[in-house]
């Protein structure tokens, strides 16, 4: 099926893009990597009016360390993410740039449209939530910094306006001695994992000084496992630790039973998932190189 008719947009620089928004109104959407928006389109489950193409804007694709953090532009591809050494000094990043999808969709994809999309079967919005993370949107008015909690709202749903959009991504980098891994379960390369986990912990010798916890596609949005992290905090990790994590993090899980598994099968999925990235984020923040990847059925 073809989409249906649309005028076409070229907006030369992201300032332009906002106005567009603002002048064109709800029938206006952004087009960055398209690998959301394209399909939606062809499926005429999305038909916008007005497409703003955001491809020849110079100077939106960057990694940068700056003042302690990682930038990202907004139209930075997943596949620059996932070949950048910048990025691979926040382990956790770079699986989450190299395990999307497969080729063709790290190629064309964007942080930045992936962020805004708030598609709660994504995987940004898990990874990021277990760093320091910030959104930087911009608008007519200006630019406003959002942490990534306060800037997506619901599933599909953010804290930008109707004439904003997303202008950079900014990802602390972490303490010392810390260490991160995220894992999806997949049927294949190119499907939205059936459930995930990421884990980003700092270690102090034996001991966890702070712990993040986050399954994605489990839930409405990403879900961040306080208990678990709570219980981490002060503690050494242990067979024991990692069981309760797990047990934690299957009590919080939201699953919807579908083509992928029943609600039962992904709960006890997350669990099993928890427990192997803190097992390989330890390892790391240890000083270790280990490689993570997904785990396909």
């Amino acid at each position: 099926m073809y989409p249906k008719a649309f005028h076409y947009h070229r907006a030369a620089t992201l300032k332009d893009a906002s106005a567009l928004l603002g002048q064109l109104g709800d029938e206006a959407k952004l087009l960055a990597g398209g690998q959301s928006l394209i399909p939606l389109m062809k499926l005429r489950f999305a038909n916008p009016a007005h497409l703003i193409d955001l491809n020849f804007v110079a100077g939106t694709s960057y990694i940068r360390e700056e003042g302690g953090a990682l930038r990202f532009g907004p139209m930075t591809r997943h596949a620059e993410i996932e070949a950048s050494e910048l990025a691979a000094k926040i382990p956790i990043v770079h699986d989450c740039a190299a395990g999307i999808a497969d080729v063709q969709v790290r190629n064309r994809g964007t942080i930045g449209g992936s962020l805004a999309e708030a598609d709660p079967s994504g995987d940004w919005a898990t990874v990021l939530m277990t760093l320091e993370c910030s959104v930087r949107c911009l608008g007519p008015s200006g630019e406003r910094s959002l942490k990534l909690g306060d800037f997506i709202k619901d599933a599909y749903t953010t804290a930008l306006r109707h004439d904003e959009l997303v202008s950079d991504v900014s990802v602390k980098m972490p303490a010392a001695g810390g260490g991160g891994a995220y894992i999806a379960f997949k049927r294949s390369a190119p499907v939205y994992p059936t459930a995930s986990a990421a884990v980003q912990l700092t270690m102090d010798g034996n001991v966890c000084r702070e712990a993040a916890i986050a399954l994605g596609c489990v839930g409405l949005m990403a879900i961040r496992v306080t208990e678990a992290e709570k219980t981490l905090r002060g503690n050494a990790i242990d067979a024991k630790a990692m069981d309760s994590a797990a047990e934690a993090a299957r009590a919080v899980a939201e699953p919807q039973a579908d083509m992928r598994g029943s609600a039962e099968y992904k709960r006890q999925l997350v669990g099993a998932l928890v427990k192997q990235a803190m097992s390989i984020a330890l390892r790391r923040a240890r000083g270790e190189r280990v490689e993570a990847g997904h785990v396909y059925a």
